[in-house]
């Protein structure tokens, strides 16, 4: 089977990659790229595990072939921190929150929340806890519940409002 030379944006970044045509663009993410932040939860676009911004809107990338990207602007989970990686990053608000609020636990699930949550606070930067629930409604978490991943959410949101 022959190679897709692919090119789009990827966390800001101009970038280029091969991938066959039946692949996913969540295994092309984390084969191809070494993105490993998103995390196939369901191979079934149920639990939100493998979400990430294509041109701002959620998606699932287990669900998105890899060629699919061509041309498009992708923001992973890593993509949400800033600095040089190596000591210098610093945690965008969600992140930052969700560490103080205790909104994880095992992890895989939350890179999915926090692209999810990301996208919302960039289309609603004050939304109420209804607004929030309906945001995040594709994401499962298995251990911790969702309490605490709504605060740190809210609390995120009233820092990236204060920041402004």
């Amino acid at each position: 089977m022959s190679r897709t030379h692919i090119t789009c944006t990827v966390n800001g970044e101009d970038t280029d990659f091969l991938a066959n045509p039946g692949t996913s663009l969540l295994d092309a993410l984390r084969d191809e790229l070494g993105l490993t932040g998103a995390k196939e939860g369901c191979g079934t676009g149920d639990c939100g595990a493998c979400s990430v911004l294509m041109d701002g809107k959620v998606t699932c990338a287990c669900l998105v072939f890899a060629p699919e990207a061509q041309g498009r602007d992708l923001l992973t989970v890593e993509g949400l921190s800033s600095g040089d990686g190596v000591g210098g990053d610093h945690l965008h608000p969600l992140q930052q929150t969700f560490l103080e609020g205790a909104a994880l636990q095992c992890g895989v699930c939350t890179p999915g929340f926090l692209v999810a949550a990301k996208a919302l606070l960039d289309h609603n930067p004050d939304p109420t806890e209804s607004e929030i629930r309906y945001a995040l409604a594709g994401n499962l978490c298995r251990c911790t519940g969702y309490d605490k991943i709504i605060r740190s959410v809210q609390e995120a949101a009233v820092q990236l409002r204060s920041a402004t």
